[in-house]
C-alpha cells in the first residue's frame, strides 16, 4: 500500500539533511565572540564554559537556537550534538521563542495542595494558554515548576527565577496583568525585577549593573528560620503564615515539640537523669 503525496507529508520525515544554522549578523557575532571568550577564560578546561555560554547565546534572542547551539560548538571546538545533548537536557535553556516573562507556578506537593494547582489552572483560562506557551503579545510565558525550593512559602510563583511568596489565584493574576501592562512589580525577595534576556545575560555570569540590584539580595525569612531559631533553644516565634480567613484565631495553639523539633534533655546531657548499664533480659 503507497501512501498519497498529502499523507507521506503529514507529520513524515523524509530523511532530508537539515541545513546548517545561519550565522548570526557580523556585529552580532563580533560582540558575543568578545562575551564568549572573557567565559571561556574562567575555566581551566573551556569545555566546562558551555552551561554559561548558552545563556549568553539566550540573552540575544530569548531562546537557545540552532544558530546559538552552533555558536557554542564553534567556540569550544565541540560538535553541535554535544552542544544539543547539554541544551535540551537543561530546562532553564528554552528551545522555542518565550516571552518576556517566564512566570513559573510550583505545582510540586506542597505548592499544589497550598494553592498552587488552582493558580495554574486560573493563570491557564486567564491568559488563555497551556504550559509552556506564550501570550499573543508575547510578554508572558507560562509554564508549570516542579519545585521552586521555597516550601515553607507556598505556594510560590517566579517570574524569571524571582520569588513572588503566599500567592493566591487573584494575586497571580494582578502580578500577570501588571507585567503586561508594563506597571512595575516587585518581588518578595532578591533582585528587581528584569526581562528574561537580561536575566540570562546575569546567569552567564556577567554583573548585575542596574543601580541597587545587587545590594537587594533576599535574605531568608521567619518560615525559613523557625527551625533554626528552635534548635538553638530560642522561643518559637508567632505563627508565620496567618491562619486562613474563618479559622480560629484566638487562641494560640499549645506548643507541642517533637523530638525532631529542638534539643531535648537525655540521659547524655542532663547529669540529673544519668544513664545506667542496660539490663540484660531476665534481671
Amino acid at each position: 500500500m503507497t501512501n498519497t503525496p498529502s499523507e507521506q507529508g503529514a507529520g513524515v520525515s523524509l530523511g532530508m539533511p537539515q541545513l546548517p544554522a545561519p550565522d548570526y549578523p557580523a556585529d552580532v557575532r563580533a560582540r558575543l565572540e568578545v562575551d564568549a571568550k572573557e567565559i571561556i577564560a574562567r575555566y581551566p578546561g573551556s569545555r566546562s564554559a558551555l552551561l554559561p555560554l548558552l545563556h549568553l547565546v539566550q540573552s540575544v534572542e530569548g531562546h537557545v537556537t540552532r544558530t546559538g547551539m552552533q555558536f557554542c560548538a564553534d567556540m569550544l571546538g565541540l560538535t553541535t550534538a554535544e552542544v544539543t545533548a547539554v541544551a535540551t537536557f537543561y530546562t532553564m535553556y528554552r528551545r522555542k521563542p518565550s516571552g518576556d516573562y517566564q512566570v513559573g507556578v510550583c505545582t510540586n506537593t506542597l505548592c499544589a495542595v497550598m494553592g498552587g494547582d488552582a493558580i495554574f489552572d486560573e493563570l491557564k483560562q486567564h491568559l488563555g494558554v497551556g504550559n509552556d506557551e506564550t501570550t499573543e503579545d508575547g510578554r508572558i510565558t507560562l509554564e508549570h515548576i516542579e519545585c521552586n525550593a521555597a516550601c515553607d512559602f507556598a505556594p510560590v510563583v517566579m517570574v524569571n527565577w524571582e520569588f513572588f511568596d503566599n500567592q493566591t489565584p487573584e494575586s497571580a493574576k494582578q502580578l500577570v496583568d501588571d507585567l503586561r501592562a508594563g506597571t512595575p512589580v516587585e518581588p518578595t525577595r532578591g533582585a528587581p525585577l528584569c526581562t528574561y534576556k537580561e536575566t540570562a545575560r546575569i546567569l552567564a555570569g556577567f554583573p548585575d549593573e542596574r543601580p541597587g540590584a545587587v545590594e537587594a539580595t533576599g535574605g531568608a525569612g521567619p518560615a525559613s528560620l523557625i527551625g533554626l531559631r528552635l534548635a538553638k533553644g530560642e522561643l518559637p516565634q508567632p505563627r508565620v503564615v496567618h491562619p486562613r480567613a474563618g479559622g480560629p484565631q484566638d487562641e494560640a495553639p499549645a506548643e507541642h515539640l517533637s523530638s525532631h523539633d529542638a534539643p531535648q534533655q537525655t540521659s547524655a546531657s542532663d547529669p540529673s537523669h544519668p544513664a545506667g548499664p542496660a539490663a540484660e533480659e531476665g534481671e
